[in-house]
């Protein structure tokens, strides 16, 4: 009971997120047969162990998190944001190969022989950092050049190094800055420039890349392969997993229940890119549209406690940190049935994966240190109007 006591901030966000946790457990194990078989292992219980660990550790971040004030998030996106890019830099140099594939999104964990993907942390410091200086600017009158060095210089150094090995990252996480800063009230003409700045600058870095083609084998390749692939419905592996994802979708339509999947068997990322087709075919339409409701109730709980948030801070991170969880499971989403490209994103607190899971937790812990603080002004203005309780607590 004392440990329930301890839990604050909006009880519906910490119901959501424990709810898509124990949701993923079937789908996750069901999934994992594929994993276990290509393994060799043939230990499908192993991985359920490892989700679990993963989760565990995940609502422990959660949990540490949301008892920091979150003021204090101000200032530790200033010392973060220098860490994650050493990080990042180190990532890249390292260039690390899993199972056979290009994993330089990835750095090896010596001590604890464990991977970690930098580019998760990195977004969120990001939102975090972005966040504080617009909350820093709001009642000024914005001037372009006093913004470019405080604020878009370490946008697009983070950027610069997620692009070469993950470009739907670099994607999705410029696509929330500009959204945080349309929010913030960043002027839309600095914006619009900002854009066009952007799209020079991936222009640029394609042409590199083709130019020398040693530096970064094989990734503006895929990038294209994949996009003109969608374009014109070329057959790519890409596809493949697309169309096997629309074959579990359409066997959803009668669902063949829990662990009953077939095209798990033949989906490569079965428990993470493509969890979405195994649980439609498993669980039916009943089993996306409970997905679809908790995504979208956790967007309608992340605008309440914004809007309940007391300074602009506040609803700047919770919106800064809150949306790229629901874009990404809508994106996740729209990939299993090819309204999307192939991205490798996965699908928030339902895929497995250890760095996904933990940052998403960190970002919810964030969340709930915001409305925390709510939490807390409320009851210490019900306590003034009641003077009674206090009489009472004090006895």
């Amino acid at each position: 009971m004392n440990l329930f006591q301890q839990i604050k901030g909006d009880r519906l966000i910490w119901a959501i997120a424990t709810l898509l946790a124990i949701f993923s457990f079937l789908p996750v194990y069901s999934a994992a047969s594929n994993l276990a078989y290509t393994s060799g292992s043939g230990n499908t219980f192993s991985y359920l162990v490892k989700h679990f660990m993963h989760l565990l550790l995940g609502f422990s971040i959660m949990f540490a998190v949301h008892k920091v004030p979150y003021k204090y998030f101000r200032g530790l996106s200033m010392v973060m944001l220098p860490i994650v890019m050493v990080l990042l830099v180190i990532t890249v140099l390292q260039g690390t190969t899993i199972d056979g594939a290009n994993a330089s999104r990835w750095i090896q964990i010596p001590i604890i022989g464990m991977s970690f993907q930098t580019s998760t942390l990195a977004a969120v410091v990001l939102m975090v950092y972005v966040a504080r200086y617009l909350s820093k600017i709001s009642t000024k009158t914005v001037r372009f050049k006093e913004t470019i060095l405080p604020l878009w210089v370490p946008v697009f150094l983070v950027l610069a190094l997620i692009l070469p090995a993950n470009f739907s990252t670099t994607a999705i996480l410029f696509s929330m800055v500009m959204l945080l800063s349309f929010i913030g009230g960043y002027p839309i003409r600095y914006l619009l420039f900002i854009v066009g700045v952007g799209a020079l600058g991936l222009v640029f870095f394609v042409l590199i890349a083709k130019s020398f083609p040693e530096a970064m084998p094989n990734r503006i390749d895929t990038w294209m392969s994949r996009i003109e692939s969608f374009a014109d419905g070329t057959q790519t592996e890409e596809d493949y997993q697309i169309e096997r994802a629309k074959i579990a979708i359409a066997n959803g339509i009668t669902p063949v229940g829990p662990g009953k999947s077939i095209q798990k068997n033949f989906l490569p990322q079965s428990s993470s890119d493509f969890i979405f087709a195994i649980i439609i075919e498993e669980y039916g339409l009943f089993g996306g549209l409970f997905l679809l409701i908790m995504y979208s109730w956790l967007l309608f709980r992340l605008v309440i406690v914004a809007q309940n948030a007391e300074t602009v801070f506040g609803k700047l991170l919770v919106l800064g940190v809150g949306l790229p969880i629901v874009f990404q499971a809508l994106i996740n989403m729209a990939v299993a049935v090819e309204l999307f490209p192939v991205t490798g994103q996965t699908l928030p607190l339902i895929s497995s994966g250890g760095t996904s899971i933990w940052m998403t937790c960190m970002a919810i812990g964030i969340i709930l240190s915001v409305s925390a603080k709510r939490q807390e002004i409320k009851e210490s203005e019900e306590r003034e109007e009641n003077p009674l309780e206090i009489l009472s607590e004090t006895i």
